[in-house]
């Protein structure tokens, strides 16, 4: 598994569940120059000033400022990196708002990681094409 070199992009996970971020932190950490998570709407904010990463992974349901909060302020910032919204199934009117913003990319809770690892490099490759 080492000897995988790592894609040279950055992702910020942004889920409010500790459990939720470990997990995608130690499933992608091999495969990304940089992983880093954020446990709030305002820690992801900061992060994304901090570190401009390549994609952010959201979940949309946070307390106090949720994930279409954040994002609408990341616009503002003109962060116009991709955002991979995770949602819980059913959630389309969320999936509909998100994508007003920009968001062409949206994974249902609970997900497979290797179905999430193929969506984060898809949409990395499909941007950098850009």
């Amino acid at each position: 598994m080492g000897t995988t070199p790592k894609e040279n992009w950055s992702i910020l996970i942004v889920d409010d569940q500790l459990g939720v971020r470990r997990l995608l932190f130690e499933a992608l950490k091999d495969e990304f120059m940089a992983v880093y998570t954020a446990g709030s709407g305002i820690e992801a904010i900061e992060q994304v000033q901090e570190c401009n990463p390549d994609l952010v992974v959201m979940d949309m349901k946070m307390p106090r400022m949720n994930g279409l909060e954040v994002l609408k302020t990341l616009r503002q910032m003109k962060y116009d990196n991709p955002v991979i919204m995770m949602t819980a199934y059913g959630e389309l009117e969320i999936v509909s708002e998100a994508a007003k913003m920009g968001v062409k990319k949206h994974i249902t809770k609970p997900f497979d990681l290797k179905e999430l690892r193929v969506l984060i490099k898809e949409t990395l490759k499909e941007t950098s094409i850009a």
